[in-house]
């Protein structure tokens, strides 16, 4: 069948459930279908090493892995697609996705250059916006390396004496924990809305950071919130070049307090990528508005199957992961997850299934892998109240590497990486 014949099963997203999303989906279609993945990033970001890396010199470049094989282990790899791009704008009348900048698509002989990407079947993996160090800004391997090491030379100029972190989330915990063992003499400051830390949680995980932290001589501000300032990342700006130690950091709380630092770090919340989403909801009344995304946590509503909730996009449009207003945690493993059994889904409906055929996702209880410094770690899991349990379940660790065991990651991503300069690719 001739590439421009092919019909498209296009995924919005590349990060973690994205890539596992379009990889099931290139294993499982038939011949008359193709991936189309779209992804702005010019690499595939591994976000969970970019808190260390932030501090740890020398490691950055490895956390940016190429897509190029992304696709090697299909049946058929050349019928798939990558568009380096971001999605604007989605309208189903017919189903179309507006790009943010031309890409060379084979729907024409000519192949010539467009922004509009037809699709018969959508899965959006576009996840939530963190602030830096969390993840980059910029799209390309330079520009993000960059941006990690201005982190590592603002922490590590020595005018930097205290750094204060904003946020009691897994990158804010990361940081602190690895800030300290690396420059046990400087001070660092966690400021956190909240008495628990992790609150998404069970408490216990909160007491075992706290002792660590203590170990570490990590201080905290808990329980009074910070006000983030207004900005192009939604809050505090790095020193420059030469303008380290010439003032003051200052992070207002709310009850008027304040916390002065020598570079502040911000570690707080998720916002939630739906912006090319929004055309959804046009020409509906008031009370319809809302069917999409959710107004109470700007996520969208999927049914168990990861179908879009609304009907009248559940026949071919698929949300997973982070994105998704599925009831579980926000986290790589249950997005993977959930990428799975919808690339499954979609195959199915392709092959004329009906709605009892489909599979759905039962959301399981939270859990996460956390680091604590650069070699201790903890694998913690929340109880399951519908298999009686009233406890969580933790191991504790000291098995970790600097750098995060990242030459793992790119293996799955089938690089097979023979020498360190290799890593640059």
């Amino acid at each position: 069948m001739a590439a421009n014949a092919l019909k498209n099963v296009v995924v919005v997203g590349g990060s973690y459930v994205g890539k596992t999303a379009a990889q099931e989906l290139a294993n499982l279609l038939p011949p008359t279908h193709r991936v189309i993945l779209i992804e702005p990033h010019t690499h595939f970001h591994h976000l969970f090493a970019f808190p260390r890396f932030a501090i740890l010199p020398s490691h950055e470049h490895k956390a940016f892995i190429p897509y190029t094989s992304l696709f090697s282990s299909s049946p058929s790899p050349s019928s798939h697609l990558i568009l380096p791009a971001k999605v604007l704008s989605l309208s189903t009348s017919p189903n179309l996705l507006t790009l943010d900048r031309p890409v060379s698509y084979p729907s024409s002989p000519s192949s010539e250059m467009t922004t509009k990407i037809p699709f018969d079947y959508l899965l959006l993996a576009t996840g939530t916006r963190l602030s830096g160090p969390g993840t980059s800004p910029h799209d390309t391997k330079p520009l993000s390396i960059s941006f990690l090491q201005s982190f590592q030379r603002a922490i590590a100029s020595p005018a930097t004496q205290h750094v204060v972190i904003v946020g009691g989330g897994a990158v804010g915990v990361q940081m602190a924990c690895d800030l300290k063992e690396l420059y046990p003499s400087k001070r660092v400051t966690l400021v956190h809305s909240r008495e628990q830390l992790m609150p998404v949680y069970h408490e216990r995980l909160s007491e075992i950071i706290k002792e660590r932290f203590g170990e570490l001589g990590v201080e905290m501000v808990l329980g009074r919130r910070a006000v983030v300032p207004e900005g192009p990342e939604g809050g505090w700006t790095l020193p420059g070049p030469g303008e380290e130690g010439n003032q003051k950091m200052v992070v207002r709380l709310v009850d008027g307090e304040v916390v002065e630092g020598d570079v502040v770090v911000q570690a707080t919340g998720q916002k939630a990528n739906n912006e090319f989403l929004q055309g959804l909801d046009e020409g509906t009344t008031e009370e319809e508005k809302g069917r999409v995304i959710n107004p109470r946590n700007r996520f969208v509503r999927v049914k168990k199957t990861m179908q879009f909730a609304d009907e009248r996009f559940s026949d071919f449009m698929f949300a997973v992961g982070d994105i998704a207003d599925s009831g579980a945690h926000k986290a790589a493993r249950p997005g993977m997850g959930q990428a799975a059994v919808a690339a499954r889904n979609v195959v199915k409906l392709i092959e004329g299934g009906k709605a009892e055929d489909l599979e759905s996702v039962e959301v399981q209880p939270a859990a996460i892998h956390l680091t604590l410094g650069l070699t201790k770690n903890i694998i913690f899991r929340n109880p399951n109240p519908a298999a009686g349990q009233t406890e969580p379940t933790y191991t504790l660790k000291d098995d970790g590497r600097a750098d995060m065991g990242v030459d793992r990651l790119w293996i799955m991503n089938g690089i097979k990486v023979t020498g360190p300069q290799e890593y640059h690719l």
